[in-house]
């Protein structure tokens, strides 16, 4: 009997232990940043979570200052790991992760104080699988913190009636980029485990991973209120340097909202729009990606480059379906409808100067584009 009231006994106080949300942040190289994510972590309202950091092998200090604060809160798993990157990162804790909901931040970036009690209570009360939230763009041109562009984005509130709703008003959630990134959002875990749904193991995992959680997901709710800082300041910043194969990248993602809008059977002229304006914006970055300081092509590579990325027929379709919000990307996109290479190339050429000596600039152009 006393064995019986003592599994009991066990039993409850182990349920009593499950966090309300499991906080995953993957930790590499973030030494100058990672104290703020952290505080802001520790100062949420609600304090029912577990926060699981993942050291990726970092060579600096955040190691040292995951383990640190390790020891002052006793919500706080500290996991080590050779260096394998942020999507292997986030899937070690996932593993672990015990929480009702997922949420994920990236450690150089911080969130608003009420973000976690905010988010579950929409969760909750809607009985929901993912909560989406607005949030902010903070880019630092310099090291004084007054020099910063806040951009917000978001979405007015609303909680979808069925999937169908979901799937025929994604379109305003993609315009607004509010379903790129895993890191606005609050995750049902059993929907995540019980769909076998991880990070795939490549650059950019962000992107096919929040896809792969939207594609049969049934009980969604937005909130306008934004609780993300997602900081633009980092001289490192994957954003900021050149990347190889990001056309590539960028092609295959094209295709990846094509498959999933096919997978919805939604193919309003509307949804479509912005599908393919995603695409020509993401091109004007590859064409900057090719023609930027740090590219290793000689001038006449990158003209040969961009005269076979602005020569396809998804371009051709993409440029003419795509309705610009602004002057300044009717005049970008121009000399890529007319496939005007050379003009094109001077187009990056200007884009690429700009972002490199004048990021306040380029924040500008880039929100009101």
């Amino acid at each position: 009997m006393n064995n019986t009231n003592s599994n009991v006994h066990s039993s409850e106080e182990r349920k009593k232990s499950i966090p309300k949300v499991s906080i995953i942040i993957p930790v590499y190289k973030v030494e100058k940043y990672l104290t703020r994510c952290l505080e802001s972590v520790l100062n949420q309202t609600m304090g029912d979570f577990e926060l699981l950091l993942v050291d990726d092998g970092s060579p600096d200090e955040s190691g040292a200052i995951c383990d640190h604060y390790a020891t002052r809160d006793q919500r706080i798993r500290v996991f080590h790991q050779e260096n394998a990157g942020a999507p292997a990162a986030r899937n070690k804790a996932l593993d672990y992760a015990r929480g009702k909901w997922v949420m994920f931040l990236d450690a150089d970036d911080w969130a608003e104080p009420t973000m976690l009690a905010d988010l579950v209570e929409i969760g909750d009360t809607n009985n929901l699988e993912l909560v989406i939230a607005g949030f902010y763009i903070d880019t630092y041109w310099s090291d004084n913190l007054s020099d910063c562009l806040t951009q917000k984005l978001c979405i007015p509130s609303r909680i979808y009636e069925s999937q169908q709703s979901f799937r025929e008003n994604a379109y305003e959630l993609f315009d607004h980029n509010q379903l790129y990134s895993p890191w606005n959002k609050l995750y049902l875990r059993s929907y995540i485990e019980d769909n076998n749904l991880r990070f795939p193991l490549t650059f950019w995992d962000d992107f096919p991973f929040v896809l792969s959680v939207i594609r049969d997901i049934e009980r969604v709710g937005v909130t306008e209120e934004a609780y993300y800082h997602f900081i633009r300041a980092r001289e490192d910043s994957e954003t900021t340097r050149y990347r190889e194969g990001v056309y590539e990248k960028r092609e295959e993602e094209h295709t990846w909202m094509l498959d999933i809008y096919d997978h919805w059977n939604v193919h309003d002229s509307t949804s479509m729009e912005v599908v393919y304006r995603r695409y020509s914006e993401r091109l004007i970055g590859c064409i900057e990606n090719v023609v930027c300081k740090q590219s290793p092509l000689s001038r006449s590579e990158k003209l040969q480059k961009i005269k076979q990325m602005i020569s396809t027929p998804q371009v051709e379709v993409a440029v003419k379906n795509t309705v610009p919000h602004s002057t300044m990307m009717r005049i970008m996109l121009w000399p890529i409808k007319h496939k005007l290479t050379y003009m094109t190339y001077c187009e990056g050429k200007f884009v690429s100067f700009v972002k490199r000596h004048s990021t306040h600039i380029f924040a500008k152009l880039k929100a009101s584009r």
